[in-house]
């Protein structure tokens, strides 16, 4: 079998040469289907990438911003996040807030607000952005750098009827309409919201009762929100449904209320497990 392995693996590289990545999943996938037909059991079946960031450093293009001024940027922001979250806390009243929360996903989402996300306008529908709902500060933190909101409101976190207005605790549009788009919370309820959100942006379109020109529906979960039912239990209706317009971005902190995320730096790779095994483009970013 050590010639035989080697006579394969060599007509492997061949075919890549001559056919590239496509041709290797072809010949795979008819293999595949060959030993099935002999009534031979597959039970290993590969849903694992190697434990490295799925894009390699040589088809990354060039970051197309200023990494110094964002990154002061994002440290000012965590600086008032984590600022509002103990001040609220050292008032006495009850209230506080989840810090490593938005710690942890604080890059990721000012990535996504300096270069991804995407406000409507005549040639474009607009983006949907679904936060963690315990990242909820740093979003607040930002809105205060761009003079959305007050030093007043930050001052009343989580005290909504405080004299002069407060914010709420997690994301809630009847309680701030023109800034949150849709409400969210923990225990898992953002997944199924995003997913029926982005399943009901697909049906307007195909009926033609809206216009095609785009829109993305972001959404941002911990991985510890992954051992709610809510969460697994729904993703495969947006393989199902073909919803290409959903993009689900899960934080892995190995942080959670009640402990560390089971199977600590491999909860990354389970997950991928479960999401490619429901028909989910993957892509891993583990190192940054």
């Amino acid at each position: 079998m050590v010639d035989d392995k080697k006579e394969w693996l060599e007509s492997l590289d061949y075919i890549r040469k001559t056919f590239g990545d496509e041709g290797v999943r072809e010949m795979l996938r008819a293999l595949q289907d060959h030993a099935l037909g002999l009534n031979i059991a597959l039970n290993e079946a590969t849903l694992n990438t190697p434990y490295i960031n799925t894009i390699p450093p040589s088809e990354q293009p060039q970051y197309p911003g200023n990494i110094e001024l964002e990154k002061r940027i994002e440290n000012l922001i965590r600086w008032n996040a984590m600022a509002m979250v103990l001040q609220a806390q050292d008032q006495g009243v009850g209230v506080g807030g989840h810090i490593a929360t938005y710690a942890s996903a604080a890059t990721m989402l000012e990535v996504g607000f300096h270069h991804f996300f995407r406000a409507s306008s005549p040639e474009y529908d607009g983006d949907t952005v679904i936060p963690q709902p315990h990242a909820a500060p740093g979003i607040y933190a930002r809105a205060f750098l761009e003079g959305r909101l007050s030093e007043q409101h930050l001052h009343h976190y989580r005290r909504e009827l405080a004299e002069g207005g407060g914010l709420p605790s997690y994301p809630h549009p009847r309680s701030m309409p023109d800034f949150w788009q849709m409400s969210n919370a923990s225990m898992g309820l953002s997944t199924p919201a995003a997913i029926y959100q982005a399943r009901f942006a697909k049906y307007l379109e195909n009926r033609g009762l809206t216009t095609s020109h785009g829109g993305k529906i972001w959404c941002f979960i911990g991985d510890g929100e992954t051992d709610e039912p809510e969460v697994m239990g729904t993703i495969n209706i947006a393989a199902r449904e073909k919803l290409d317009n959903l993009i689900l971005v899960v934080n892995c902190n190995l942080q959670r209320l009640d402990g560390p995320v089971r199977g600590n730096g491999k909860i990354i790779q389970e997950l991928e497990r479960s999401f490619r095994g429901a028909d989910w483009n993957v892509i891993k970013v583990i190192w940054g």
